[in-house]
């Protein structure tokens, strides 16, 4: 059996019951590594102070989570496509099991190692939040019904629902989008129409902002050295620049930007943690809001606000 497990938002005790069940009878256990970003060691749940920025541990799987993990006889953790900010040494202290660290090269060239025998014995299968968060662990689940494999998939939170937090009421967004960090030669503003097509709908939208891990420079890739690239997170207030030049280019055009330098936005830090903060305010003011460390996220609110949206927003960020 292959198991897909979330691991929630907030700490290492956000796994589910089913999902710790699952991880400790697992013969393997794969920590998607490529999404995600271990950054605290096992000091984190054995005593040391932690600090600030690990918001994640390895409580915030679901105990059905858990229970997967701990019979399986491998334990895959994705880290990569979100930030798990506890080390993998804490993970494998709370599920009771050694963990495989999973990165992109591993889960989308290398799929087959992680189904290996998953026909004859359980392996799991972790990821930040929830296990459908990524296309690419669709693609895991094909692979495996294919091969004949039975799967089973222990949900937990996301951003795409703990979103919600900030007041704004979750059936009122629409498409979500992506906004990715532009180069000198890329300066993607396709987006722009999804989040137009929100406005004109009434509906907010939510802004996944980039991800950079384990990336490796051009000439390192022309060159086949695996020499990679620091790590790097968009922000808030990056994320409202490039949407203002978008604006901006869009003006220039000639052409009726959907939304403008005071389009109502609401900015998320670290969605479930403990210091998870909150701001609203123009799209112009997002661009020097402080929110802290990563992850970030960005709102463009689509316009109309339902009262109860407008007093909620009041009583987080004091509007």
């Amino acid at each position: 059996m292959l198991y897909l497990i979330g691991l929630g938002l907030g700490d290492a005790k956000d796994i589910t019951v089913k999902g710790l069940e699952a991880v400790r009878r697992c013969s393997r256990v794969y920590l998607e590594a490529y999404t995600s970003v271990l950054t605290v060691g096992k000091e984190a749940l054995v005593g040391a102070e932690r600090s600030p920025a690990s918001w994640i541990d390895a409580k915030d799987i679901t105990v059905k989570g858990l229970e997967a993990v701990r019979r399986s006889s491998r334990v895959y953790l994705e880290a990569y496509t979100s930030v798990l900010t506890v080390g993998k040494e804490a993970l494998e202290e709370f599920y009771g099991r050694k963990l495989i660290l999973a990165d992109r090269e591993e889960v989308e060239q290398e799929a087959d190692n992680i189904l290996k025998d998953a026909d004859i014995s359980d392996v799991a299968f972790l990821v930040v939040g929830d296990p459908f968060g990524a296309t690419t662990h669709s693609d895991l689940v094909l692979r495996a019904t294919k091969l004949g494999i039975p799967y089973r998939v222990i949900h937990n939170a996301s951003i795409m629902n703990a979103v919600g937090c900030c007041g704004l009421q979750l059936y009122k967004f629409g498409e979500t989008v992506s906004i990715v960090f532009w180069t000198d030669t890329w300066r993607p503003e396709s987006f722009f129409d999804k989040v137009k097509k929100n406005r004109q709908n009434g509906m907010h939208t939510l802004c996944l902002l980039d991800i950079k891990v384990k990336e490796q420079s051009l000439e390192n890739l022309i060159k086949g050295r695996k020499i990679y690239e620091p790590p790097r997170y968009m922000s808030v207030n990056q994320a409202a620049q490039q949407l203002l030049e978008i604006i901006q280019n869009q003006r220039i055009r000639g052409e009726e930007p959907a939304i403008t330098e005071e389009t109502l936005c609401v900015g998320l830090a670290r969605v479930g943690a403990d210091d998870q903060k909150i701001a609203a305010g123009t799209l112009q003011q997002m661009c020097t809001v402080d929110l802290g460390e990563p992850l970030h996220s960005l709102i463009i609110t689509g316009g109309s606000i339902h009262p109860m949206e407008m007093e909620m927003l009041n009583l987080i960020d004091g509007l």
